[in-house]
């Protein structure tokens, strides 16, 4: 491993210039770890002597993220290790080490992979997980508002390759959002992974059951409306929903439920259907064939919503007039799909004009039935299988990582619109 003496990153040995900072780099063991003087643990050796902390990556409520040397098989790891008060509360640490158990259990190309857990000299936790290189996809949007549609496609289908393997497995992530997809830049495109499985609920039969009562996980612009109201009862038709919110963030540079405060956003979830992209993106090109895709994804049903993101993937692709799947475009190269875009588009206009011309113009024919075309996959199976009744189907919610209590005004708000609302039906009867 080589090291930059300026920005203290560390790279492979076979690196030559540090592309922050241009300076040359040099073998790790010509170098000694800067010392912080915040932070102890920059510049030690913990876990038993193992890993050499090298600096600071990021900071959240939960903990902090370090890049460090893993001394013992010559790789550069990430360490994401609590802060000193979460590392006192049992049930915090039990989640943690739940994200371990889910995260390790998901071998994929496209979720991080998790190494190990490990208990540190000052009494904290820390999971260890490979180090990535490049930015979230919150980054980006923050940056470039929008992405083009060949870079969407190929982040989505990747995506939904990570995301079926967990779903098939019963795992649901339940807090998909543009800070929990890491864009690794190649030459090809973006290489996706996803973060974060500290909300994940697992599903599966036997799996360890850590139930809190009165809790809402996830991020509430990217929430399902089943999520939004409490409920226990999730499944993988919630990241659906989340998924669908990412895209639709991703073409029109705005989310598709917005809010000025936290409860309103809530019940707009709950009560309200978002403006169709093409509308709320008309500034970006978002083509109509986009509407009924999102509109599909957006169903307040779990029931009647698109059943898999696997299928969101293969729809957005074709509203976009590629042909083929998610399995297709996840690995082609953006100049090829961006090629193929351009070629398909006039096609994929017209006809939609023409479905309008006809009075069938929302769009439809490019869904065709949700359940038609869904991936023959266990998720597929027991979408199409008949329903006993969400409720019936997950009877405990699984939660790992810091807990996320529900806000407050989460009841009472919703309690409130319901007020509102027979206030106002009252009014107008009165008149």
């Amino acid at each position: 491993m080589k090291t930059c003496s300026a920005c203290f990153r560390l790279f492979s040995q076979d690196s030559g210039f540090c592309p922050i900072d241009g300076q040359r780099l040099i073998p790790v063991a010509q170098a000694s770890p800067p010392r912080h003087p915040d932070d102890r643990r920059v510049g030690a050796t913990l876990c038993g002597g193992r890993y050499q902390v090298w600096r600071i990556v990021a900071d959240g409520g939960m903990g902090r993220v370090y890049q460090a040397l893993d001394l013992r098989a010559g790789r550069s790891v990430a360490l994401k290790i609590l802060h000193p008060e979460v590392a006192l509360d049992e049930v915090s640490v039990e989640r943690f080490h739940r994200e371990f158990e889910v995260s390790a259990s998901l071998p994929h190309e496209h979720i991080v992979e998790v190494l190990a857990f490990e208990k540190t000299e000052d009494d904290s936790f820390a999971l260890v997980m490979e180090y990535l290189e490049g930015e979230e996809l919150r980054t980006v949007l923050k940056r470039d508002k929008v992405l083009p549609p060949e870079r969407l496609v190929r982040m989505l289908s990747q995506v939904a390759l990570g995301l079926v393997e967990a779903h098939e497995r019963k795992v649901v992530h339940r807090d998909l959002k543009p800070d929990n997809i890491f864009l690794v830049g190649t030459h090809d495109g973006d290489r996706v992974k996803i973060l974060d499985f500290g909300s994940v609920r697992d599903n599966s039969e036997g799996a360890k059951k850590l139930t809190v009562v009165g809790t809402t996980i996830g991020s509430p612009f990217y929430m399902s409306p089943e999520q939004a109201q409490g409920l226990l009862a999730l499944d993988h038709r919630a990241d659906v929903w989340s998924v669908a919110a990412i895209v639709f963030e991703c073409v029109t540079g705005r989310v598709p439920f917005h809010a000025p405060t936290g409860p309103m956003i809530l019940v707009a979830i709950m009560g309200s259907n978002p403006v169709p992209p093409s509308e709320a993106g008309k500034a970006y090109g978002v083509p109509a064939s986009l509407d009924p895709v999102m509109e599909a994804a957006f169903m307040k049903s779990p029931e009647a919503r698109l059943p898999s993101v696997g299928l969101l993937a293969d729809r957005v692709g074709q509203a976009y007039g590629l042909a083929g799947s998610h399995r297709d475009w996840a690995y082609m190269p953006q100049k090829e799909l961006a090629a193929r875009i351009r070629a398909a588009m006039p096609a994929v206009l017209a006809r939609h004009q023409q479905g309008a011309a006809g009075g069938g113009g929302d769009g439809r024919s490019l869904l065709g039935a949700a359940t038609a075309g869904a991936e023959r996959s266990p998720v597929a199976a027991a979408v199409a299988a008949p329903s006993t009744g969400a409720a019936d189907a997950f009877a405990e919610d699984v939660v790992m990582g810091v807990p996320q209590r529900m806000p407050r005004w989460v009841v009472p708000a919703v309690a409130s619109a319901a007020v509102l609302l027979c206030a106002l039906v009252a009014l107008l009867i009165s008149r």
